[in-house]
């Protein structure tokens, strides 16, 4: 993987583990909180990250290439988990009456 420099620490790191940290800095639930979707909020990301995302770019190779592949993979897989288990949680949520004292006709 290609190194970029930290802008924080001035230190070389992979650009996942750069972007990962930028990411979960980022305060994306004040945004959400402000009534924004969440493309809104990645495009505002991508805005304020601009520079350090084109410095990404200029050496991007195929192997970050399959690597960002195998990101978007595990983030779709994340994505189809988190909706499996909202609607578990809305069966399980669900009242269910059955009445024993009617008969069938």
């Amino acid at each position: 993987m290609k190194k970029i420099l930290n802008k924080k620490n001035y230190k070389n790191e992979p650009w996942f583990k750069w972007l990962n940290r930028e990411l979960n800095s980022y305060e994306a639930f004040q945004d959400f909180d402000a009534g924004k979707n969440p493309r809104d909020v990645a495009e505002d990301f991508i805005s304020s990250n601009s520079i350090a995302i084109s410095e990404v770019f200029k050496n991007f190779d195929e192997e970050d290439k399959d690597t960002l592949d195998q990101f978007l993979k595990l983030t779709e897989c994340e994505m189809h988990v988190f909706r499996i288990l909202e609607k578990q949680i809305a069966l399980r949520n669900k009242v269910r009456f059955v009445d024993f004292k009617k008969g069938k006709k």
